[in-house]
């Protein structure tokens, strides 16, 4: 079985809980979860499993088993399949053992969180595959669900790629309308170093050459080489070379990618990887009730 992920990828535990609790509340509102409650004696324990019906890179199960057992302390998770691993469809990812109730409350809000964390997974993985052989790595974006930042960026990990900035407060990313607002690059440039602290990475948007060639005047350590073309992108590259990171960025899809890793670029930020997964198609299959 393929591991796209580290194998000490977990999610904090203090986010996880947060995050459950949210969405139970959410789900069970004023009332709770009338249909299970008036049809499920409150002793009654049930086993089922967590079942993919497609294959995919496995994500999300610290909160699949936080969901659970935040409805039953005493649920037993046990995972078959790690986070990062790729499965095939019908494989079983986890086996669970508690009171029915949990198990039936717990169950979308579980599937939910799971089905699309593997799905972020799954899409960077993809994209991670389609830039093999070269020395570019896959990255997300701050285009994340509200809510839901770490998870899915932990998923981006599980599928093989890296992290941008978790926030506004992690690296400084001076973009375009940074630059319109404050009347110029150069401005921006030349008291930025001064202001920023000495472990605060600066990365400059630039849409071209002319651009590119002022960033590089300043003390920046990357520069993201916005919606250019591969012709222009290749050259970007070699006048940026040795002197500070490339990223490109805008127009990248799964048809794309690989001709954009071919110039050489070190990173590829992908919007899409957070905010255009599918879901993977998963499922709560019953075992045994009693």
């Amino acid at each position: 079985m393929t591991h796209r992920g580290s194998s000490q990828l977990r999610l904090p535990e203090l986010l996880v809980t947060q995050a459950v609790h949210t969405a139970l509340a959410e789900d069970l509102g004023l009332a709770g979860d009338i249909t299970t409650d008036s049809i499920i004696p409150p002793d009654a324990q049930g086993e089922a499993a967590i079942v993919i019906r497609e294959p995919g890179v496995i994500a999300g199960l610290d909160l699949a088993e936080a969901t659970f057992k935040a409805l039953d302390p005493n649920v037993e998770f046990v995972r078959v399949v790690e986070d990062g691993c790729e499965a095939e469809a019908g494989t079983t990812v986890a086996k669970i053992k508690g009171r029915t109730r949990a198990l039936l409350t717990g169950e979308r809000t579980a599937l939910n969180f799971f089905g699309r964390l593997c799905g972020i997974a799954t899409l960077t993985a993809a994209y991670v595959a389609k830039v093999e052989g070269t020395l570019t790595r896959i990255a997300c974006t701050r285009k994340t669900t509200p809510g839901l930042r770490a998870f899915e960026k932990y998923a981006v990990r599980c599928g093989g790629g890296i992290n941008h900035r978790f926030g506004l407060y992690d690296a400084i990313l001076v973009k375009d309308n940074h630059i319109a607002a404050a009347g110029g690059l150069e401005p921006v440039l030349k008291q930025l170093r001064a202001l920023a602290g000495h472990m605060v990475k600066i990365e400059v948007e630039v849409d071209t050459l002319q651009q590119l060639d002022e960033a590089l005047r300043f003390p920046i350590d990357a520069v993201l080489l916005d919606n250019m073309g591969v012709a222009t992108l290749k050259k970007a590259v070699a006048l940026a070379k040795g002197k500070v990171l490339t990223e490109a960025s805008g127009g990248v899809s799964l048809e794309t990618v690989a001709e954009i890793a071919a110039t050489g670029v070190e990173v590829i930020s992908v919007g899409a990887l957070t905010h255009s997964p599918r879901n993977l198609d998963s499922s709560l299959e019953w075992a045994r009730v009693s």
